[in-house]
């Protein structure tokens, strides 16, 4: 059994275990579980003395030091899809491994500075923003994360523990003022759809002339206030956001604030159908120093089992960053 393997079992398990006896979702288990294993104790003072004493042995089977981040990560991701098979909700969606993977090498490539704050106001679960960060070795990392649903920023908050990853937690409505100093780094898979308040919406520059606004054009403007001038922000973007009544607005607005550095398109692959499929989107927020670039980057990235194809255009991807910094 792989270590991944090993440690799912071990949340799968002792989750299941708590999802009968506490009478709660699976998802909400695997939070509790991953608390006490990072506290090495059963918080749960309601549990029978019987089920404290099975979870104390299983967790005590466990070492969590042998694992690397990176296992930690995936270990709990599995469990998290696994809860999120049997959520009905939509925001408990995850964001593809493989793209988070992508983002990680990119933001190591564009942005080349030994000390990073960066931060992800749609973090949902934390698990893009940890894969992102675990393929930054070496630098000094301030982490921050907002969140409007209170089970999914406690699953980021265990997630981040297990890690040891230093994550700051908001829990709020990420499109509310946020008690953030500007960042150096946005790394957001956008929320897409519309956004119900309207009072807030009318706020910002990006909000519908009428009826309600676009949550994702919000997203942009507001990851847009909390970065530095001269930062970068990765966005995972439908591919029909240029496609919107909307648009004409979107576009003249990252005109006048943004250089835009690149537009990846993702294998339609990673896909459940073309409707849902989504590209990456890089922007440089103006300053005195930023420059625009020769040329935007526009790279259809190949199905990801085609490792010749991807050492192409990773190339390609290097080749520009070389031409343009």
């Amino acid at each position: 059994m792989s270590q991944v393997e090993e440690l799912f079992t071990l949340l799968d398990e002792t989750a299941s275990i708590l999802t009968e006896e506490l009478s709660c979702t699976y998802l909400e288990a695997l939070a509790e579980t991953g608390e006490n294993l990072f506290q090495q104790a059963v918080l749960q003072e309601e549990l029978s003395e019987t089920t404290i004493k099975r979870l104390s042995k299983k967790y005590g089977e466990v070492n969590l030091g042998k694992f690397s981040k990176e296992e930690i990560r995936k270990s709990f991701q599995l469990a998290l899809l696994k809860g999120m098979k049997k959520s009905v909700q939509p925001n408990h969606q995850m964001t593809p491994d493989s793209v988070g993977l992508i983002l990680g090498y990119l933001v190591s490539k564009f942005v080349n500075v030994s000390s990073l704050r960066i931060f992800d106001p749609a973090v949902g679960t934390g698990n893009l923003l940890t894969t992102v960060v675990n393929q930054l070795e070496g630098k000094e990392l301030a982490l921050m994360g907002s969140d409007v649903d209170d089970l999914l920023i406690k699953l980021a908050y265990v997630n981040a523990n297990l890690q040891k990853n230093p994550l700051e937690l908001y829990h709020q409505d990420s499109l509310q003022p946020l008690l953030v100093e500007p960042v150096d780094v946005i790394v957001c898979d956008l929320p897409v759809g519309y956004y119900p308040d309207d009072a807030n919406a009318a706020r910002f520059m990006l909000k519908a002339d009428e009826g309600h606004s676009y949550a994702h054009h919000l997203f942009i403007e507001q990851s847009l206030n909390y970065t530095k001038p001269g930062g970068y922000l990765f966005f995972l973007i439908p591919n029909n956001l240029f496609e919107s009544p909307e648009a004409p607005k979107l576009h003249q607005y990252l005109k006048d604030q943004v250089h835009i550095q690149a537009v990846i398109s993702l294998p339609l692959t990673m896909f459940k159908n073309e409707k849902a499929a989504k590209s990456i989107f890089i922007l440089q927020k103006k300053s005195p120093e930023a420059k625009a670039p020769k040329n935007v980057l526009l790279v259809n990235m190949p199905s990801l089992s085609n490792a010749v194809e991807v050492e192409k255009i990773l190339g390609k991807i290097d080749a520009w960053i070389q031409e343009n910094k």
